[in-house]
């Protein structure tokens, strides 16, 4: 597209994106307040069921963070009281891994072997959390992951992303489809390929924008200010794509939901990062692309065997992580709806490290989800045993990050 070419689409659309703004900011704060009025409603049923078994749970996790001051205890805490304030999550993680990258295959101070860009950036690690971190550093630079991947019509999208203290907003994660006339490795386009969606985390809040390369049609826009991206921390960022809908999580809440943000017969393909004018760039890692949420009931009813990639863990550590939520909950639907099944819950290492330390690391955390089911859902413990195979069962070669990370999981078993 010429740059003329490109200044009369710009100028058209940011006209047609003051209408589209102003139309969509009535209906997210008319959602925002139908959430916060069901939120309220069920938050209260549960509060009244709960007002003195929560009392003395208070008191209990007060005294335990009084007697155990390591680290190991107090991040076990923290974790069990975010997990119980997810309550808003409503997705659960597919049983297929579609991309999986955490730059582990990098070396430090390297750029990334499977990306490509015109600015610059390196591997770093962080004082603040485990593993590689890819830091992009460049001007007015984009960020193209070089192959291809395979997207159905339903799938999510997770990565933790690190903002620095000047980082406002600008970066943009774009999912897009690659103009198969004109491939491009790197593409350097604001709007790459036929279409696509831009996905922008902000310090004050998130913006979407669904586009084609028509230039007869109108972007199709999203904004929320609800839990934005909190600077020098670790942010989860989910996007779930389910067609044409767009919803995205942060901090155990479901931030924005937009029906139509993506125009229909966009065949995803590519996933990059870029920014113009950015005050400062994040660093991103733990980047997973799984398929939409499984049958939970006739995977572990009818099938007999339930895989999962949605309950996780920190590094080394057997702490069920909040975003688990929704995972442990379908589950936890199905056992109470068949109240005479019972599971085994195996745990999965990929192969790094000790093996011994992987078995005992695997049985820890087959654990930790019997007693979070038990704990915080009401499953019967008797209901559940629990076992740990640590490497020894591997679904795929561990030799990339990706099949590392299939086989770190979680399976289910009918008893």
């Amino acid at each position: 597209m010429s740059a003329q070419g490109w200044l009369e689409r710009a100028g058209q659309r940011v006209k047609d994106r003051v209408v589209e703004k102003v139309e969509n900011r009535i209906d997210q704060k008319t959602d925002e307040a139908t959430d916060k009025v069901l939120d309220n409603a069920e938050g209260s049923v549960k509060k009244s069921g709960k007002k003195n078994q929560k009392g003395q749970k208070d008191a209990e996790e007060a005294a335990e963070s009084d007697e155990n001051q390591d680290e190991d205890a107090v991040t076990n805490s923290s974790n069990k009281q975010k997990l119980e304030s997810v309550t808003a999550y409503d997705f659960v993680p597919g049983d297929k891994i579609l991309f999986f990258e955490d730059f582990s295959q990098d070396a430090l101070g390297d750029f990334p072997a499977l990306w490509t860009t015109n600015g610059s950036g390196e591997v770093k690690t962080v004082n603040i959390a485990p593993g590689n971190w890819f830091h992009m550093n460049g001007e007015n630079a984009v960020y193209c992951y070089t192959k291809n991947i395979s997207f159905p019509d339903n799938f999510i999208v997770e990565f933790d992303i690190i903002p620095d203290a000047e980082y406002y907003d600008g970066i943009r994660f774009t999912i897009y489809q690659d103009n198969p006339e004109d491939p491009q490795e790197l593409n350097d386009d604001l709007y790459p390929g036929k279409g696509g969606l831009h996905i922008v985390p902000g310090k004050e809040g998130w913006s979407t924008v669904g586009y084609t390369d028509s230039p007869d049609d109108r972007w199709l826009t999203g904004e929320a200010s609800k839990n934005p991206v909190v600077t020098e921390k670790v942010n989860h960022v989910i996007i779930w794509i389910q067609k044409r809908r767009v919803r995205i999580y942060h901090q155990g809440a479901k931030v924005l939901d937009m029906p139509t943000n993506i125009y229909p017969g966009i065949a995803f393909n590519k996933i990059r990062f870029s920014g113009w004018d950015v005050r400062s760039w994040p660093m991103v890692t733990n980047l997973k692309i799984t398929t939409a949420s499984p049958d939970t009931r006739s995977k572990l009813i009818t099938e007999g065997k339930l895989v999962t990639y949605g309950i996780t863990f920190d590094v080394n550590k057997a702490d069920v992580k909040p975003e688990s939520y929704g995972t442990l909950k379908s589950i936890a639907d199905v056992l109470s709806e068949n109240p005479t099944v019972k599971v085994k819950i195996i745990g999965h290492t990929d192969s790094d490290g000790d093996a011994a330390k992987n078995l005992d690391l695997s049985r820890r955390r087959a654990e930790s989800v019997k007693n979070e089911l038990s704990k915080n859902f009401g499953i019967d413990a008797t209901r559940m045993i629990t076992e740990g195979a640590g490497e020894t069962k591997p679904v795929a070669a561990n030799d990339t990050p990706e099949n590392k990370a299939k086989n770190r999981r979680v399976e289910f078993v009918k008893q």
